[in-house]
Parts: C-alpha cells; structure tokens; sequence
C-alpha cells in the first residue's frame, strides 16, 4: 500500500545575498567575508504536515515560488528535510527532472540504462524494457549516436519514454510535459493517463486549475511553503481563484 506522510517538516537553504564577490572586496574583508556577502535564509518548506494514503490524487496549485515545486522534490527525496519527519512506502516515479542521469558522450541506449537505474530499475528488467522504450520515442537509428548531438526536443523524448516505462505506486509529476511535435504531444498524454490511472498514489503540481479539477480529487493550496488549504480539489481551486480575484474568504485552516 502507497503512503506519503510528512510531520511538521521543514526545508530550510542558506544562500549568499550576492553570487560574486570582487578580488578587491575579498582581499580587503577576507577575514569578514560574511559582512560582505552574508548568508540568508530561505523558508522553502515551513511547518507542513501532508498525510496522503492509497487512491489518493492530490493537486498542488500556488503562485511561483509557493513550493510547489520544492514539495515534489522532497517527497521524491531529492531534498532531505531540514527538520521534521518524512516516510514514504511504495516506489516512486518522478516525471519533473526527467534528463537526470544522462551522459551526453553515451548513446541513447546506454542512457535507457543510467536513467533507468536511478529509476530503481536493475540491469536486467531495464534491458527488459529496452525495446518498447525506443519503439515509443520514435527516435530510430538516433539511439546509436552520442545524446549531445540531439535536439531538446529528441532529447525530453528520450527521457520521457524512459521515465514512463516503470509502474510506479506513487506518481510525481510537475507540469504538464511538452515532448517533440504534436503527435508524439499526443502519444505522451495518453501514456501520461495511464500512468495516473494505474498508479496508486498521485501527486500533481500545475498551474493549469482545469488540469488539476480533472486529475485530482485532492487539492492542496500552498503559499510561501505553507499549506493554506487541503480538502476537496474544487473547494481549494475555488479558495484559490477568489484569493487571486482579491475577492475576501475566511481563514482556513492548514
């Protein structure tokens, strides 16, 4: 059985004020470098608790900069939390990211491989899954040249067949995947589907509301790393769109 649960977690990053110090500047206060080009700290996740649990689909909406985004990754454990408690059991697919692994001097099917051992996969189910990975990309003899000479557009194809070869138990996805021309666009939605529907958990992050009404039965409004709203997926949209309208609501609970 596929569960999420995070207990009061935090995710906290220290960054420079500033990405470059001059020669003078550091010749002149290397002993203070902190006074010139001090740490801040940035509250990316603040106190969330997030419980989900089998046949779950939960939509995360928010404006830029939200966590939205920064959620996904700590749920695949990309982001260790700062405090706080993170569990999750069942295996996980993560479709944001999705070029993470590749090596640009090796062809397209020793990349099936790299990605796909970051996926969980071992050498021998991945090997296994080879040929239906090239039949959906599409990309033919292209497979056996170097990843660095393809296009982006062949390059997110790849990786998008690679990443939706796995049955995952709970689905992250980011965005809606834009992949190559509009009937490989096609191809990718309907494969997207049926990865929702079979997957046991779903956790989905976009700003398309109508998207998120039709995936999800769960929405969660997050602000400044914040849970604002967590309930019926059209009672947070709604919540959501009158905040945005500058129309007044009650306070809601996290």
């Amino acid at each position: 059985m596929a569960t999420i649960d995070l207990d009061d977690v935090s995710l906290h990053f220290r960054v420079r004020q500033r990405r470059r110090v001059t020669l003078k500047e550091f010749l002149i206060h290397r002993l203070y470098l902190t006074s010139v080009n001090p740490f801040i700290e940035v509250r990316a996740l603040d106190h969330v608790d997030f419980h989900l649990r089998d046949g779950d689909r939960v939509g995360i909406i928010g404006h830029n900069g939200a966590g939205k985004s920064t959620m996904l990754k700590l749920l695949a454990g990309i982001y260790p939390p700062t405090s706080g408690r993170r569990h999750v059991d069942g295996r996980i697919s993560s479709l944001f990211d999705i070029t993470l692994g590749f090596e640009p001097d090796c062809n397209g099917w020793e990349n099936m491989s790299y990605r796909g051992f970051l996926l969980g996969e071992t050498p021998r189910s991945i090997e296994a899954k080879k040929p239906q990975i090239a039949e959906f990309s599409e990309l033919g003899e292209f497979l056996n040249m170097p990843v660095r000479y393809y296009s982006a557009g062949m390059l997110v194809r790849l990786a998008f067949s690679i990443s939706t070869a796995i049955e995952p138990d709970i689905l992250l996805v980011d965005e809606v995947l834009s992949v190559g021309d509009l009937h490989f666009q096609n191809k990718a939605r309907r494969r997207m589907n049926e990865m929702m529907n079979h997957a046991s958990l779903l956790v989905m992050v976009s700003h398309d509301l109508e998207s998120i009404k039709q995936s999800c039965t769960v929405g969660v409004w997050m602000d400044h790393g914040r849970i604002l709203q967590m309930g019926p997926v059209v009672d947070v949209v709604r919540a959501y769109v009158q905040s945005t309208q500058g129309v007044a609501r009650a306070p809601l609970a996290a």
